[in-house]
């Protein structure tokens, strides 16, 4: 069969057509009181099969995640201003205010002019507002909502745009500008009490009782995420605690109506180091907020809307592989206990302390940690590959080069370890970067089914305003 660039042209302008008129024509008479916008930072369709097949298979679950249990299912273009495939500042401003801009900035259009979240209208109009997130409070998403910076990398700006929004309650990792590179205060912090903000830290902090709360997973340089969830880190902030906190918080300080924005960031770091097992994971977990969330709404069904979508999809995350072929194989991840950042970290400490430490020590720890050779299948030749590339960085002749991401440089040897686990259970990486596909949106609630077409992520935010306000 021909191509036919013409008539696929007036399809795709045809759907944006439709696009549009659901969009400026919601179903009349909803006016949701409480809107819960769920954004998996990085989440592409496939990273969402990939849980609920580890959730299904592997956990013995026999419901599937809580958003694949949503009426309406659609999807959302990605691109931005600038680029087929988009950064989380663009995104994030797309989802946030309705308005393209191109990589890198914040809360502005393409033309460096400030443009308002619908974070922004609807506390204007009375709502409440809150925003969480497992990683950096002043990261690309989260600082969507509230900052307007040409660079996402002006985060004392972001930081101190967030203390004077005036929202209510704000929750994630930390603020990368509150310390410099020494440990001492700038000053951000301080800042954040003048504008009558409480800050606390830690799972406990959740429990406190302000007006304005701002609850930091802790008070350190490191603001990257909470911890992955498959790390259990004790003392870790976990998206279902922050969403119930800002459940908690919103319903006392605004009862009448609030808007949460919850982020689930790790998601798009684990998907920039193809860690595939520490991915599923934290799409559970980010779907276990959203089940919060959802107990919520059966409580106000009349008067609850649930948003879930993603900025991007991250890694080119696939179903199969060449290894697997026509099957797929979550229990080859079931025996992981550690990401691939820990893991490297653990291995780095190794050889850079000169650790008297065998390849037996080491094959224990893999087969403990990893599940290699006990329930993972790792053939000779694998087995025989892997010991000459530990033993080479450990006696600091290792000539394999480093895997470089975005948020880490893994050594070769810990890419090695970590590919054959992807391998084993059919998991696939295109990049270590994001990549253009589009990503779902499910929707629930009170005029949940404006959003049950494809369109473009602007589209998303002002559908959400059309059904609150009017507008």
């Amino acid at each position: 069969m021909k191509f036919n660039r013409l008539a696929v042209s007036m399809a795709i302008a045809a759907l944006g057509a439709v696009s549009s008129a659901v969009s400026a024509a919601p179903p009349s008479g909803v006016a949701p009181k409480y809107v819960f916008y769920f954004i998996g930072d990085g989440m592409g369709f496939h990273h969402v099969v990939n849980a609920d097949l580890y959730k299904t298979r592997v956990l013995g679950d026999s419901a599937s995640l809580t958003m694949l249990s949503f009426p309406v299912a659609s999807a959302i273009r990605t691109h931005s201003a600038s680029s087929d495939v988009t950064d989380s500042a663009a995104a994030g401003t797309a989802l946030a205010t309705g308005s393209k801009t191109r990589n890198n900035m914040l809360g502005m259009n393409a033309d460096t002019v400030a443009v308002t979240s619908i974070a922004r209208t609807l506390f204007d109009n009375g709502f409440g507002v809150g925003l969480i997130t497992t990683v950096g409070i002043d990261d690309a998403t989260p600082g969507a909502f509230y900052a307007h910076v040409p660079s996402r990398h002006e985060r004392m700006t972001v930081g101190r745009q967030l203390a004077e929004s005036g929202y209510q309650f704000a929750a994630g990792a930390g603020l990368a500008e509150a310390r410099d590179k020494e440990g001492r205060s700038t000053g951000l912090l301080e800042y954040f009490a003048q504008q009558g903000v409480k800050v606390s830290y830690g799972p406990e902090g959740l429990e406190e009782v302000a007006d304005r709360m701002l609850v930091l997973s802790h008070d350190t340089v490191s603001t990257w995420n909470v911890g992955y969830a498959i790390d259990s880190i004790p003392g870790a902030l976990t998206l279902p605690q922050m969403t119930r906190a800002a459940i908690r918080h919103l319903s006392r300080v605004s009862p009448d109506r609030f808007f949460l924005m919850a982020e689930g960031g790790s998601i798009d770091h684990a998907g920039h180091a193809n860690d595939g097992g520490t991915i599923v994971r934290e799409v559970i977990s980010f779907d276990q907020a959203i089940a919060v969330a959802y107990e919520f709404y059966l409580a106000h069904p009349e008067e609850t809307l649930i948003v879930v979508t993603a900025d991007h999809e991250t890694g080119g995350f696939s179903i199969g592989n060449n290894t697997t072929g026509y099957a797929v194989y979550p229990s080859g991840v079931s025996s992981q206990k550690i990401s691939k950042e820990a893991f490297d970290n653990y291995v780095k400490s190794l050889a850079r302390n000169r650790m008297v430490y065998t390849w037996d020590d080491m094959k224990e720890y893999l087969s403990e940690n990893l599940g290699f050779w006990r329930g993972v299948e790792i053939t000779p030749a694998e087995t025989a590959a892997l010991e000459e590339m530990f033993s080479s960085m450990m006696e600091g002749r290792n000539s394999a080069a480093d895997q470089k991401t975005l948020y880490a440089s893994f050594n070769a040897f810990s890419a090695e370890v970590f590919r054959l686990l992807n391998d084993k259970a059919g998991y696939g990486f295109t990049t270590v970067k994001h990549t253009g596909a589009p990503v779902p949106v499910f929707a629930v609630g009170a005029g949940a089914e404006a959003f049950s077409s494809f369109s473009d992520n602007t589209e998303i935010p002002a559908r959400i305003l059309s059904l609150t306000l009017g507008k």
